[in-house]
């Protein structure tokens, strides 16, 4: 499949590029950044997919989370994709800031009329990487998962539903029936997040589940930090460092 590439930016000793390619999934043009380490140069590396946010693309975590420095210390290759397919005219896809652009949630669309392009769980777990392995210098039976807020619970449902594909992840729910290989979880969450108070987060129930299965994990609740990519790029290099366990055992 043919990729163009949009920008290429050195970074890192490394290079941070974004490219566009025709989606079959998605029926559309996507773009997805890729960080390539000094290592890429040489060797094949093990590769990290983030999935971001409600309203975001994939220009946020690229220039705001700080992910660099540390992917190429330890030689892994970033791939963070955009948050929804886009321009497919479909009416009510951009009238809403959490359904539609911008909002794809990492899931496959059951119902018309999104169901034909509404469809970032199998890009985000076939197609995308299927493309960057065969374009990039990556090593395919090395590769993790995490992501922020939306991208968190994309990145938990992309895990669950292929035990043993991910080597690590980062998470905010977890369920219950999960049977799959050993997992290993850390997540941050900021004490003053609004979605917390509001009551629109609910680690406690992940930490009981975790529990009553027997799921390491590793819950760290930060005093002070909110939301934002403020938080997300304080914490970035602990999680980059966490996913290094695996990828580079």
């Amino acid at each position: 499949m043919a990729l163009t590439q949009v920008s290429s930016n050195k970074c890192a000793g490394g290079f941070q590029k974004v490219f566009e390619h025709e989606s079959t999934e998605l029926k559309c043009k996507m773009k997805f950044a890729i960080y390539l380490p000094p290592k890429a140069e040489t060797d094949k590396c093990p590769v990290f997919y983030w999935l971001s946010g409600l309203t975001c693309t994939e220009q946020n975590f690229i220039t705001k989370a700080g992910s660099q420095l540390a992917a190429a210390e330890q030689g892994i290759i970033i791939v963070a994709p955009d948050t929804s397919p886009r321009g497919c005219n479909i009416e009510g896809e951009d009238e809403s800031w959490d359904f539609g652009t911008g909002a794809g949630f990492y899931v496959d669309a059951t119902q018309e009329p999104w169901k034909t392009n509404y469809r970032m769980y199998s890009y985000v777990t076939d197609e995308l990487p299927k493309l960057i392995n065969a374009n990039f210098p990556t090593d395919p039976d090395r590769m993790s998962i995490s992501g922020h807020s939306m991208g968190g619970h994309g990145a938990l449902i992309c895990a669950l539903k292929n035990p043993g594909k991910y080597k690590a992840y980062d998470a905010t729910v977890l369920a219950g029936s999960y049977s799959g290989p050993q997992l290993d979880i850390l997540i941050d969450q900021g004490r003053d997040d609004q979605f917390l108070s509001a009551s629109q987060l609910l680690p406690d129930n992940l930490i009981a589940v975790c529990s009553e299965k027997k799921i390491p994990v590793v819950f760290r609740l930060q005093p002070g930090y909110d939301h934002s990519y403020f938080f997300i790029y304080s914490f970035m290099n602990d999680h980059i460092k966490h996913h290094a366990k695996y990828l580079n055992a």
